[in-house]
């Protein structure tokens, strides 16, 4: 598997070139969990649905509706807003207590509305 211009280029066996590959266009693979190879910094959509968002001070944003991926960076929805997953942003990430902390500026995510 690799990226190639924006998307995933996936090898499989008995699948020898672009052509035969073709009959799998549109189609949705699966694997379970065990056969995937997840770094200890990498996080599945479904490890982060569910965590409540809290900032350092104890704060409760409320809990992960979704995951976003664009670009720059992956994107947290919390209360329909976004929260740019990033290092500067994100404190502690822990899914088995699906708590995750964060440290954003002023104004990303307070207002009368969370």
């Amino acid at each position: 598997m690799r990226e190639h211009g924006g998307r995933l280029l996936i090898g499989f066996e008995g699948v020898p070139d672009a052509t035969a590959a073709q009959r799998y266009v549109g189609g949705v693979f699966y694997a379970t969990r065990e056969e995937l190879d997840v770094a200890d910094d990498e996080y599945l959509d479904v490890d982060l649905i569910g965590c409540t968002v809290a900032a350092v001070d104890g704060r409760v944003y409320g809990a992960v509706e979704r995951v976003e991926h664009y670009p720059a960076s992956d994107m947290l929805i919390v209360n329909g807003r976004m929260v740019p997953m990033v290092h500067v942003f994100i404190r502690e990430i822990d899914v088995e207590a699906k708590r995750i902390v964060i440290d954003v500026p002023p104004g990303l995510l307070d207002d009368n509305s969370l």
